[in-house]
């Protein structure tokens, strides 16, 4: 990383975080990196705690692909998006002094509300009744009545996305490589009126879905934004398809996509 030398650090700031976090400030002014305090100024975003820190620094820096986002671990392990320790500082040294580090690049999808609201998300969007009660979406594929829905919820999930919300009801867990997204149902209901595939289904990154929810005086579900819940109520269509934008992460060399996979589940 000879050319990125511009760093923002994204954590909580309280006394106990400030205090873990300042050896790596040390670390990386001994290492010639000009910290910066602004975002939008920095080249390397680094988070520091664990996936849903991650998730929340690449939101709130604005899913920026024109920089490194990296991800450090404050918890017992390493997870998806995080490729190094806060206590293996000797690793980061030796990545950065020794190149040990490669560009991963990460899809995600864009969500757009009533034709209006346009938002992003790196793990999955989520919609889901909000009241004890199933609610009804038309569910369409490049403007094809595929099927209607009758149920909990529905998740449209990234390839990274596949292991989080996805993995939990079932999904199949996607490699990254493939530019597409996964769409699982939450709890379908079928009988004679109401006839879903049953399964999770996977959409080329070419395709758009669109999700019609039925004006039944269950027209206000919750939505969520990987792990951020959407404030907007009333919804009636909401479009979904594969961004063009690509969150760039750091990847040590030893440490693909599928190791994470079986460290974590296997």
């Amino acid at each position: 990383m000879p050319t990125r030398r511009n760093i923002y650090f994204y954590h909580k700031r309280d006394e106990e975080m400030m205090e873990k976090v300042s050896p790596l400030y040390n670390l990386a002014k001994e290492h010639d990196f000009n910290i910066v305090t602004d975002y939008r100024k920095a080249n390397i975003i680094v988070s520091v705690g664990g996936d849903g820190t991650f998730l929340q620094a690449v939101r709130k820096t604005g899913f920026r692909d024109d920089c490194l986002y990296a991800g450090i671990s404050t918890t017992g392990s390493l997870s998806l998006y995080c490729d190094f320790h806060l206590d293996d500082t000797a690793k980061m040294v030796e990545a950065m002094t020794y190149e040990q580090v490669e560009v991963r690049r990460y899809p995600t999808i864009e969500v757009t509300i009533d034709d209006q609201t346009s938002f992003q998300c790196l793990n999955e969007f989520s919609i889901r009744s909000a009241i004890i009660k199933t609610f009804v979406i038309d569910v369409l594929i490049d403007d094809l009545q595929f099927e209607t829905f009758r149920g909990d919820g529905m998740i449209v999930a990234t390839p990274t996305g596949s292991t989080a919300y996805n993995k939990s009801v079932n999904g199949s867990v996607v490699d990254p490589m493939l530019p597409c997204m996964q769409v699982s149902e939450l709890a379908s209901l079928n009988n004679n009126r109401y006839r879903t595939l049953g399964s999770s289904f996977i959409l080329s990154g070419s395709r758009k879905l669109t999700l019609k929810v039925v004006q039944d005086g269950n027209d206000h579900p919750t939505m969520g934004m990987d792990n951020e819940a959407l404030s907007i109520q009333h919804v009636e269509k909401i479009d979904v398809r594969l961004s063009e934008k690509i969150i760039k992460t750091v990847k040590l060399k030893d440490n693909s996509f599928w190791e994470k996979v079986r460290r974590t589940f296997l």
